[in-house]
């Protein structure tokens, strides 16, 4: 990108553009492309033909986002293993924006896989950034009546998936230090303590470095195979803040092994998602600042 002043309208809200992008494609490389796309479009605009800098731009990430969403659900389909989000390491800020933390969070974003692509960016622009229904219909390519409809069912579809629920992110982190001490300790008891007895682990590895690939249920089953990933070799963990909520990352033998969220609820981890695949670790080193 060419400079650009820090009161140009694409600096101002590039942070939103990018959190916007990211919450459509769940990949932080991809929502990456679809900002510079934005930029792109942003330079070549006559500027004196833009009312509402901030809409204009919104309105051209979330077409970009369409057309690259309808692209990556066709690789997903072929995808080896489970798939999960980039995982984003980011600010304390975010969590405690407890709606902004809760629509970047790992289960969230599983969630928002089930949409279909315009359901998805309709419910995201609506619920998580309360833009105007005139203005997602622009972005959408919809009549302001049809996207309250798709709204609506969107609200639906989230809702039966992924009742809300509010976890003071003091508490939260309370139990994750429980769960990365039990962890890094090899405490066997006080790790089945902080689990719960339905507690999920889904590991992604994408066919590059071994993951399970099918989703791990119940808290005896997930502590056997967290024990195994601990007998690869030395390892560390360290307490990460991903996507919102408490986090954690793995070294083994000095070497990033992977980068895990965990999704708590009445004091216990209720989910574990645990990235592998070295391609979507790539952006672990650094916080990554999200905006409403």
């Amino acid at each position: 990108m060419s400079e650009q002043g820090d009161d140009d309208p694409f600096v101002q809200h590039r942070g939103l553009l990018f959190t916007v992008a990211y919450e459509l494609l769940g990949s932080a490389t991809d929502a990456e492309d679809v900002v510079q796309e934005a930029w792109l479009r942003w330079a070549g605009v006559d500027r004196a033909t833009v009312r509402d800098p901030r809409a204009y731009l919104v309105r051209v990430v979330t077409r970009q986002g369409l057309n690259r969403l309808r692209t990556l659900a066709r690789r997903r389909e072929s995808y080896v293993g489970p798939w999960l989000p980039e995982p984003l390491v980011t600010t304390h800020d975010v969590a405690d924006d407890v709606a902004l933390a809760d629509s970047v969070s790992t289960a969230m974003l599983l969630v928002l896989e089930s949409l279909t692509p315009t359901e998805r960016a309709v419910f995201v622009l609506r619920e998580v950034f309360d833009v105007e229904y005139d203005e997602i219909a622009a972005a959408v390519d919809r009549s302001p009546a049809a996207v309250r409809q798709i709204a609506h069912r969107a609200r639906g579809h989230v809702a039966a998936r992924r009742p809300r629920e509010h976890v003071d992110p003091a508490a939260g982190r309370d139990v994750a230090e429980r769960f990365l001490h039990a962890a890094a300790t090899g405490d066997l008891q006080s790790l089945l303590d902080v689990l719960a007895p339905d507690v999920v682990l889904t590991s992604d590895g994408g066919g590059v470095v071994s993951a399970a690939l099918r989703p791990i249920e119940g808290r005896d089953k997930v502590s056997r195979f967290l024990g195994g990933l601990a007998a690869q070799g030395p390892f560390t963990v360290t307490p990460l803040e991903v996507n919102g909520g408490p986090g954690l990352r793995v070294d083994v033998a000095g070497e990033l092994a992977l980068v895990g969220s965990l999704d708590v609820a009445d004091g216990r981890v209720r989910a574990l998602y645990l990235v592998r695949n070295p391609d979507k670790l790539a952006r672990v080193g650094g916080e990554v600042r999200l905006t409403r």
